[in-house]
């Protein structure tokens, strides 16, 4: 293999190409676009209703963004990830905010807690709401809606904790941890989330087609799809911010996600803190403001798939990093009903990229 783009053997960009050709079926993807870089080769490539320069939705894969931003701000002193989360969010959004037993611990939580999912929160997106449904379920049936930072955080206050704070062994996926921790970075710096994303990560970067979905007449993304069908949601994706409101490209990604992990954004002696792994949902850990995708030892006998560290979204977005094998890789099948596909399809060209 050849160590540009330019000299790339053209086999192998056949061999990686035929991987999305594939994964595009025309019954649960339509589009897939995705970019690597393994060492001094980069790959980009696109297959479907995608092209490689097509903005999509990467959902909460925007988490990264927020992770980094609260990271840069603890290289700039002006927070610690243990500080509790009362130091700079209004008392009336905390109050009651977190009351598992019988007993308050709203005043407990800390920024580590949010980013790591340890909070014990609900989450006010996939967890059921006082009708019995969740947003996710009335979004994907077709009733497309608003919500404000508020709205997010009284849904979240009307269901039950799973644990308290920190206990041990123990995390919960919730997208109210991030809503919180987007409110914090915009209390700390007096600047929305959008204008945070812009002047530290899209503009240092030169990500050129990155933003924060905040316009629900903006048609520049590509509709999301659920199952066979056009998911349009754009009030919904303009609700989400900080825990699921970027758009981008793939090629941005591939920038934003290799700046992520080798100290542009923030100090890479963090990423080591960041590795405390707790299970969320098979095969996935949750760390700090990270997952970690590792493939059990029963369905990778050989150990031919690495382990990568990142994010990855409902929309079938993801963003992650090798260490063992030094691959970045970004990209999404664009399909909500099962974002696993992008995972097989990051799998499938990680072992093409490193076949001899």
């Amino acid at each position: 293999m050849q160590t540009t783009f330019g000299q790339m053997a053209i086999e192998k960009q056949k061999l990686l190409q035929i991987v999305l050709d594939k994964t595009v079926d025309g019954k649960k993807v339509f589009g897939a676009s995705f970019a690597l870089k393994k060492d001094n080769l980069t790959w980009q490539g696109s297959s479907g209703n995608l092209s490689i320069d097509q903005p999509y939705f990467i959902a909460s894969t925007t988490k990264l963004f927020t992770t980094a931003i609260i990271l840069k701000l603890r290289a700039e002193g002006k927070l610690s990830v243990d500080d509790k989360i009362n130091n700079y969010i209004d008392k009336p959004i905390v109050a009651e905010l977190h009351i598992y037993k019988g007993k308050e611990y709203s005043q407990e939580l800390t920024i580590k807690h949010l980013l790591s999912h340890t909070s014990g929160l609900p989450d006010y997106f996939q967890g059921k709401g006082t009708n019995g449904k969740s947003l996710e379920n009335e979004i994907t049936e077709g009733k497309d809606q608003f919500w404000t930072f508020e709205q997010a955080i009284e849904r979240t206050k009307k269901m039950a904790p799973l644990f308290a704070p920190g206990a041990k062994g123990k995390a919960n996926y919730s997208d109210a941890n991030f809503q919180l921790l987007g409110k914090i970075i915009e209390n700390i710096t007096h600047k929305s989330y959008a204008e945070n994303c812009r002047e530290f990560i899209i503009q240092p970067l030169g990500l050129a087609k990155t933003y924060l979905y905040q316009d629900p007449t903006d048609n520049t993304p590509k509709t999301l799809y659920y199952k066979s069908n056009e998911l349009n949601i754009p009030k919904a994706m303009t609700s989400f911010g900080a825990d699921g409101g970027i758009v981008s490209t793939s090629t941005d990604m591939l920038i934003f996600i290799e700046a992520f992990f080798t100290g542009k954004l923030f100090p890479s002696s963090y990423i080591e803190e960041l590795q405390e792994w707790n299970k969320i949902f098979f095969p996935m850990r949750s760390g700090i403001g990270i997952h970690l995708f590792k493939l059990p030892w029963i369905f990778n006998p050989t150990g031919a798939v690495p382990y990568f560290i990142g994010h990855s979204g409902l929309s079938g977005a993801l963003a992650y990093y090798s260490p063992k094998e030094n691959i970045f890789i970004a990209g999404t099948v664009n399909q909500v009903a099962n974002p696993d596909i992008s995972f097989k399809t990051m799998i499938k060209l990680t072992q093409q990229l490193m076949k001899k």
